[in-house]
């Protein structure tokens, strides 16, 4: 009789959470993603001469069929992981894998990916790469999806679906990353600040281009305490985090924090949900085994000290337990990771989302 009971129970909440998936799912037709490494599911593949790729060994281990993909992890990145939770079928697919298909509106209506490794807020941010989508760059081929949809739906269907559409942004860390790294003449070098307030006066118009292009729902990632990845603490003669990245990835974050406050005043029907990506990873490092965590200094994949010297390569060895670390290779989270900033990103507290989480907007 207990057993009878449990069973009734569990497939209770299964079909609870099922339909509250599936009116997620209904209340989002679209998630469209631009950003950098942390969130390209493949862009890069189809750069030719981009070196800023992961479609190699031993990128992907713990993906789906053991394969690299163009993700910089050993898993799902956090894209992957804010569609599945919203309930969509599939991840964005990368925009270049699908603009050329004979069914590339079809595929256009599901949502696409724009991320790029390397991109930056600033379009001189990509000097060692050389060949990323740029933020821009991402913006325009946008402009065409937008296009596309408008062809396919006429224009007041395409408002209405690009407005319920959720818009991914992660991007800012390159940007902050290129300043700060050893050997780079960045402009503005002299005055960080300065430096700062030029990446929140061209996100402001990023953003806007996008509004007017029809979205309204944004979901933006603040920039990580990006001075604590392995390829930072490499730098550093202690191997503790750099602070002086630290501080100044705090001030974008907190200007981005206030920008995107006046937006939404300033533009009608704008929304926006905000992670504190920095807190979160700080708690990460200061309290690992509240989280399962062991490993916070090293990355799982790579070679040389903490494994920073080198990227993942074929190569190189990568750890056992990828769940035990935070960092996959010298600037990336594992994807244990990635799916716990996804979780806090879809259902957080204010600590970490605000002014509302990315359920909430959603919905709204």
């Amino acid at each position: 009789m207990a057993q009878h009971l449990y069973l009734l129970c569990f497939f209770f909440f299964l079909s609870l959470s099922l339909s509250f998936n599936s009116s997620i799912s209904q209340a989002v037709p679209a998630i469209f993603v631009f950003g950098d490494s942390l969130v390209d599911v493949g862009n890069n593949n189809h750069l030719p001469l981009s070196v800023a790729k992961a479609d190699f060994p031993h990128n992907g281990v713990d993906f789906p069929g053991r394969k690299p993909t163009g993700r910089f992890s050993n898993g799902k990145n956090a894209a992957d992981f804010i569609a599945l939770k919203l309930g969509l079928p599939t991840s964005p697919p990368p925009y270049l894998s699908v603009a050329s298909a004979s069914n590339k509106t079809e595929a256009f209506l599901q949502g696409v990916s724009f991320a790029s490794g390397g991109a930056g807020i600033l379009d001189g941010t990509d000097k060692l790469f050389r060949q990323s989508l740029t933020f821009n760059k991402q913006i325009e081929y946008f402009t065409i999806v937008q296009g596309e949809v408008v062809q396919q739906l006429g224009a007041q269907a395409a408002q209405n679906y690009l407005a319920k559409s959720l818009i991914v942004i992660v991007i800012g860390s390159n940007d902050i990353l290129g300043y700060f790294s050893s050997g780079s003449t960045p402009p503005a070098k002299s005055n960080p600040q300065q430096f700062v307030d030029s990446l929140t006066v061209s996100l402001k118009d990023q953003l806007k281009k996008i509004y007017d292009l029809g979205a309204r729902k944004f979901f933006i990632a603040g920039v990580a305490a990006i001075g604590c990845v392995p390829s930072q603490r490499n730098q550093n003669k202690t191997g503790g985090c750099k602070e002086e990245t630290n501080y100044w990835s705090g001030k974008l974050n907190e200007g981005v924090k206030s920008l995107l406050q006046v937006m939404e005043s300033e533009l009608k029907g704008m929304k926006y949900s905000y992670f504190d990506t920095f807190g979160l990873i700080l708690q990460f490092i200061q309290k690992p085994s509240n989280y399962g965590f062991v490993e916070v200094k090293s990355a799982c994949c790579g070679l040389g000290n903490n494994n920073a010297k080198i990227a993942c390569i074929p190569i190189s060895k990568y750890c056992p337990n990828r769940r035990d670390h935070i960092f996959w290779d010298l600037y990336h989270p594992t994807e244990a990771v990635s799916s716990m900033f996804a979780d806090t990103i879809i259902d957080g507290p204010k600590q970490y989302m605000f002014p509302i989480n990315v359920r909430q907007l959603v919905t709204m």
